[in-house]
């Protein structure tokens, strides 16, 4: 659309009325500046007929009538100038908030919101409120903001849990906000009021717990879509007043859009109505009440402008009802529990809370015209309760609703900009601030800073507005700008000082107690801070001190309790958690006891069960409380978890399974109970079963740790070939998660072991060893696999760290024995390992034995016979142990018939070359019937001896034959694989740090740390 041609009016003063065309010219080309420019020097409209009106936008209504939409589009077009001064603002005071890390509602909404996770489905973030609990469950925030909650997912997509690009994208959000905020403005505002207006709300501190708190990106990502919404609007006004749909059509979606990424967002439809009648129509208040009374009267019509006005109006609020229906539904007509830790006013009579809550409008505009002293927590005790009229801070409330009150009159009753602008400041404050407001429905807190985003887009409005009109004044144009100019650079300090409160959570919660000192939460959270840094002593100090300014805060209570459990003082643990429990409200007979206090609440009855079942002499009391507990929420889904965990360990399965299964009824797609019952099955015996639901589990998150380690182990240890290779990818997985953890390594190495992978075994299980000096079993069993592989030299110093770091290690000692006395021929040596063997275990018949072919080795027969005679008293029915005594018999027979004497020092040719092989065994858990072991590398020296000794038998006993002594070997050797079998697969299912049962809470930082600002202090262990 072109500007019509513009000529000077026919009169007198055809210089001024050249002149006057001219701007007009300027004006449809959207050259504002130039013409407020040249009316300063003197331009024929006098300023004194138009008072705090600019002439750009005096000439703005005549320019209208040539080039209506191109002038709005000039008006509000921006140049890259200014876009690269906003961004530039933006990144110096925001540059230091991407060295924050996650803090206070960052914990839950990120790191413990498994709605970020790839392994989540898509759909299940449409489900889910912002924290990552089904919209459906009672102790869900009701929050959905599935949109918000999608760029976090983007976020972890390429950074995963790394802070600093979350903190990159809130800032960059911001920068986008400002931008489009600057368009918006300039539909009020001329050029340099609007830039004003922009750099105030890009540099104003308040807005630092939305750009600095990651969680603050619903706020971001919300005004993004309010502001497009609300552009989209202005251009549905076309020519003749007529009716543009598209973007109707367009602002429906953006307000759609901008609500599913914060509830707030739905607002804007009302700002897109005050702009239609207000501002696009031109209407003021006095004339629609006259226009509205004649048409009741019957003296007019309605005017066909106003027609089209409410056809929009009824597009617009038809829509509006379409989305609050649809929200609703969303949340199941439930709103969320909040308790007075949260919002004390909230359940005081009347008149305290309506005397607080409208006393909160007042201190909002404070923080915004003073936002000086900041703070991340207002709940609790922050803001004592108003319980009079007579109260000092009713004159604050009084002298506020005065002051907004004239601007609304001003702003609806006299036409022209300057009431157009407060008009729309206001609204801007007003309307986004409702539903956080307290005055239609309570919300999860008293103050949140973060809520007054878009509302601060109003007050900045109105001070650049303010600053224009007095700097319109010669006499005060210097001192306006000095004062701007000092508003804006200390704003700019404080936003980048404020950054670094959100360093840490230490950080936080130490400068907010700063500002407050009357707000429990403030100091538990301090608390916590301490707490996960391991400082349990400080802890406590703040977490007493939390007591002892909310003395009936029932978290507090819990939180001293872990603190003191931590300490291990049992005794004060278990009182605090008592007083805790005698805080909760009483059950009333026919009324809801839900509704009454926070769901976490009842974790009380958790961490005091917990504490006291450490006495196995009060398990049924600790069953006692869960059961109280799921009595009073049977939806208590922690309930049944723990329940489950201590019914297992009294040995009752079968009930176990039914607790976690009653679990799984509430929510099936919680991996952890899938694990456990997979847990459950073990101890039933039935493996098959706990397969499945740790496949279950894993399908569910296939990172499950125990889950991918337990099912490897598992399929090891069926014996089954085909699951091997299953098992060997869940371990590599395992490691890959857990780098750290031996076990992982051990384990894989036993699987190579078993897949006769012997260098690969030996490079698993010295990974092992070096993740953890002094594992027992990697040490045993890597000696034991050079044992096998004719590497027993190798074997030698991995025992001797074995026996250094548990010198109690009898098959350690056994086999040191062994291979001294076969391969480094050390009878001394190898004898002092099986009499070590024997002082800590007399009845042990492996060393024993050993110590007797020791004593034959020593040509001692007849102490050698009198061992082999004990031996065999301890095994009667081991058959080895009775042919090697009939060997040492026939021998002192065959030399007592020569008339030689039997003695150490005897070295007749007939023992030389004589052996009796010693016994060997593979480590395990538990101790397997003593079964001869042979070492595969003296298979060959051995059989020789055996041949040897059979025929010096077979001299004195004919019944025993090469060929009997040749199928003993065989028996022997066989009874040795199975054995080996067997051994490996006790071995793997009993490996050291196996965790059976995991504690399946809710994800520990939840249950130990405050992390939503509705919920009132608590903590689970």
């Amino acid at each position: 659309m072109q500007c019509g041609r513009l000529r000077p009016r026919r009169g007198s003063g055809g210089t001024s009325q050249r002149r006057e065309a001219r701007w007009l010219r300027r004006v449809c080309a959207g050259d504002l500046n130039e013409v407020d420019h040249d009316c300063a020097f003197g331009g024929v409209t006098s300023r004194a007929a138009f008072p705090g009106i600019s002439l750009s936008r005096l000439l703005v209504g005549r320019a209208s009538r040539f080039c209506p939409q191109l002038l709005v589009e000039k008006m509000a077009d921006i140049n890259l100038r200014e876009i690269t001064l906003i961004v530039g603002v933006v990144t110096a005071c925001y540059w230091n908030s991407l060295f924050c890390g996650f803090v206070f509602d960052d914990v839950s909404a990120i790191l413990d919101n498994k709605d970020l996770h790839p392994s989540t489905p898509l759909k299940t973030l449409f489900q889910n409120d912002f924290w990552g609990t089904p919209m459906s469950e009672e102790r869900s925030h009701k929050s959905y903001r599935p949109l918000t909650v999608l760029t976090f997912r983007l976020n972890y997509l390429f950074s995963e849990l790394k802070p600093m690009s979350y903190h990159l994208l809130n800032m960059i959000f911001h920068a986008v906000v400002s931008v489009i905020f600057l368009k918006v403005c300039k539909l009020f505002l001329d050029n340099r009021s609007s830039m004003i207006a922009s750099l105030l709300f890009a540099v104003h501190p308040i807005h630092t717990e939305a750009v600095t708190g990651v969680v603050g990106r619903a706020e971001l990502l919300s005004s993004i879509f309010f502001l497009a919404a609300f552009l989209s609007y202005t251009k549905s006004k076309g020519p003749d007043n007529s009716i543009v749909w598209t973007p109707i059509a367009l602002t429906v979606v953006l307000v759609a859009i901008a609500t599913l990424c914060k509830e707030q967002g739905i607002t804007v439809v009302g700002i897109c109505c005050v702009y239609e009648v207000f501002i696009a129509q031109g209407y003021t208040l006095p004339l629609l009440c006259t226009t509205a009374g004649q048409f009741f009267r019957g003296k007019s019509s309605i005017p066909f402008s106003m027609l089209q006005t409410l056809i929009k109006l009824i597009v617009l609020m038809f829509s509006t009802l379409l989305l609050v229906v649809i929200r609703v539904q969303v949340i199941q007509s439930q709103l969320p529990v909040f308790t007075r830790f949260d919002n004390p006013a909230a359940v005081s009579p009347t008149p305290t809370r309506q005397l607080t809550f409208n006393y909160l409008l007042p201190l909002n505009a404070w923080l915004l015209l003073n936002p000086s002293e900041l703070c991340c927590d207002w709940t609790m005790g922050t803001i004592p309760l108003i319980e009079s009229f007579l109260d000092v801070r009713n004159l604050a409330t009084f002298t506020f609703f005065c002051f907004l009150g004239a601007l609304g009159v001003f702003s609806l009753r006299y036409p022209g900009d300057s009431s157009k602008t407060v008009l729309m400041a206001l609204c801007l404050m007003a309307l986004p601030f409702i539903p956080a407001s307290n005055l239609f429905f309570p919300v999860g807190f008293v103050v949140a800073e973060r809520v007054l985003y878009v509302p601060s887009m109003g007050f900045c409005i109105l001070v650049a507005h303010g600053w224009q009109k007095i700097s319109n004044k010669s006499v005060l144009k210097k001192l306006s700008w000095v004062c701007l100019s000092m508003m804006i650079f200390t704003h700019a300090l404080k936003t980048l000082h404020r950054n670094w409160d959100w360093e840490s959570e230490y950080t936080l919660f130490m400068s907010a107690l700063k500002v407050n000192k009357n707000n429990a939460k403030l100091w538990n959270n301090v608390g916590h801070a301490l707490e996960n840094e391991k400082n349990f002593e400080r802890a406590l100090k703040y977490f007493l001190q939390a007591t002892h300014v909310q003395p009936d805060d029932i978290g507090a209570h819990m939180n001293v309790g872990r603190t003191y459990k931590n300490l291990n003082r049992t005794k004060e643990a278990e009182e605090s958690y008592m007083m805790a429990k005698s805080l909760m409200p009483q059950i009333i007979p026919g009324k809801k006891y839900a509704a009454r206090i926070a769901p976490n609440h009842l974790n009380v009855y958790i961490n005091l069960a917990n504490l006291i079942r450490a006495n196995e002499s009060r398990l049924e009391e600790a069953d006692q409380l869960y059961r109280q507990a799921i009595s009073m929420r049977p939806d208590f889904k922690q309930a049944y978890i723990s329940r489950g965990e201590l019914l297992l360990k009294m040995n009752k399965p079968l009930k176990a399974k039914e607790a976690y299964l009653k679990a799984l009824e509430l929510d099936r797609n919680n991996a952890d109970l899938w694990y456990n019952l997979a847990i459950v099955h073990i101890e039933l015996k039935e493996p098959n079963e706990a397969l499945k639901n740790f496949n279950r589990a894993l399908e569910l998150n296939p990172k499950h740790k125990l889950a991918l380690f337990n099912s490897a182990i598992l399929m090891q240890e069926s014996g089954e070939v085909k699951l091997r290779p299953e098992a060997r990818k869940r371990l590599l997985s395992y490691i890959n998660e857990e780098p750290q953890d031996a076990n992982g390594y051990f384990n894989l190495g036993m699987l190579a072991m078993d897949d006769k992978k012997d260098s690969e075994a030996e490079v698993w299980l010295k990974k092992a060893i070096k993740l953890q000096a002094d594992f027992r079993s990697a040490l045993f069993n890597l000696a034991l696999l050079y044992s096998q592989t004719a590497k027993e030299l190798m074997a030698l110093p991995i025992l001797e760290e074995l026996l250094r770091h548990y010198p109690d290690h009898i098959k350690g000692l056994i086999l040191k024995g062994d291979i001294l006395m076969n391969q480094k021929k050390d009878i001394l040596g190898a004898k002092k390992c099986f009499e070590k063997i024997l002082e800590m275990d007399p009845t042990n018949v492996q060393g024993k034995h050993n110590l007797c072919v020791v004593y034959f080795e020593e040509k001692d027969l007849l102490k050698a016979e009198r061992c082999l005679v004990e031996t065999l008293a301890l095994a009667p029915h081991e058959e080895y142990i009775q042919r090697h005594l009939n060997i040492v018999r026939d021998k002192i027979s065959s030399s007592s018939f020569a008339e030689q004497p039997v003695s150490p020092a005897d070295k007749t040719s007939g023992v030389e070359g004589e052996k009796i092989p010693t016994e060997n065994v593979k480590e395990v858990r538990s101790e397997p019937r003593p079964t001869q072991i042979i070492k595969r590398s003296d298979n060959k020296s051995q059989s020789k001896s055996n041949k040897q000794l059979g025929k010096n038998t077979d001299k004195q006993t004919p019944h025993k034959t090469t060929k009997e002594i040749k199928e003993i070997e065989k028996k022997r050797v066989a009874a040795l694989k199975r054995l080996e079998e067997i051994e490996r697969i006790l071995n793997v299912t009993t490996a050291p740090g196996m965790n059976w049962i995991k504690d399946v809470q809710e994800p520990k930082r939840t249950l130990t740390r405050l992390t939503r600002r509705n919920s009132s202090t608590f903590a689970v262990t």
